[in-house]
């Protein structure tokens, strides 16, 4: 028997944000907005790899080193931990669909067709495409996920195909030889590890062994984010991770570490561009 699907959110105007989930494909999650005039992130990072197509409007798409107008047509793509925003042009109207991979279903993915060993998932130079069939592709993909007369198989297989398309097209780059700095790193590692609680300046200084306008500077250019801003959002993708399994919003403001439920709330539209309502569904 085919596991039935499990919208996150029914979208109910055109600039409400809409998220598809489906237990049975735990590895991939979407989200769709028909009108994001008004949608504003804040630079952020995912844990997951992401890419969407634009399918009207115009924005401004900043990822890492990237900084482009874009609009219908254009694919972005987001490797895993790097920090990014796409915002709409002055009161444009922008419209797009958003898909989050998980790196270890798409690593495997990559070494079944060879494109690395058993070093994990290999990131991608480039950031955009105007590709036709990849633009193409990925709107199929959505219109089959969220079509609930498709079976579980035939979502799976078609996403298997799209990302190996995907590797194919935009091949993915060699290993980075270069280790990254290791005491920004084990800054990085003390937040992973402490995110829940409150944090002060002086303990990340002092697991890292640097000072205090070093490390904001430095972690900053590594990670696109500052020490705060990358502490927070860690707390958003935790965030998530309980709202997917039905945590009550509450609860999850407490169990990520902000003061209330209020500081939640503006974080995850901060970040999200959606409210913990919307995305729990």
């Amino acid at each position: 028997m085919e596991c039935p699907i499990r919208l996150s959110h029914v979208m109910t105007s055109s600039t409400d944000p809409f998220f598809w989930r489906d237990a049975a494909l735990p590895f991939v999650e979407v989200r769709a907005i028909a009108d994001g005039r008004k949608v504003r992130y804040g630079r952020h990072a995912h844990r997951t790899f992401s890419i969407g197509a634009v399918t009207g409007g115009r924005s401004t798409y900043s990822n890492g080193a990237t900084l482009a107008h874009i609009g219908a047509g254009a694919v972005v793509v987001i490797n895993p931990e790097v920090a990014h925003a796409c915002n709409p042009e002055a009161d444009a109207p922008w419209s797009y669909r958003m898909f989050y991979v998980d790196v270890a279903w798409l690593a495997k993915l990559q070494h079944e067709l060879g494109f690395g060993a058993q070093e994990g998932f290999r990131p991608f130079v480039q950031t955009l495409t105007h590709e036709p069939a990849l633009f193409d592709g990925l709107n199929a993909l959505y219109a089959l996920l969220v079509d609930p007369h498709e079976s579980t198989l035939r979502k799976e297989s078609a996403l298997t195909t799209y990302f190996t398309r995907l590797q194919q097209s935009l091949n993915p780059a060699p290993l980075n030889a270069r280790e990254p700095n290791g005491r920004l790193a084990r800054a990085a590692e003390f937040i992973d590890d402490n995110y829940t609680r409150a944090l002060k300046l002086e303990e990340i200084c002092a697991a890292a062994g640097l000072s205090p306008s070093y490390l904001i500077r430095a972690f900053r250019e590594q990670y696109g984010m500052t020490p705060h801003a990358y502490v927070v959002n860690r707390r958003i993708e935790f965030s998530r991770a309980q709202l997917r399994r039905g945590h009550a919003i509450a609860d999850v403001a407490a169990e990520a570490g902000f003061a209330d439920q209020a500081h939640l709330q503006r974080a995850f539209r901060q970040f999200v561009a959606a409210t913990p309502g919307q995305y729990r569904g």
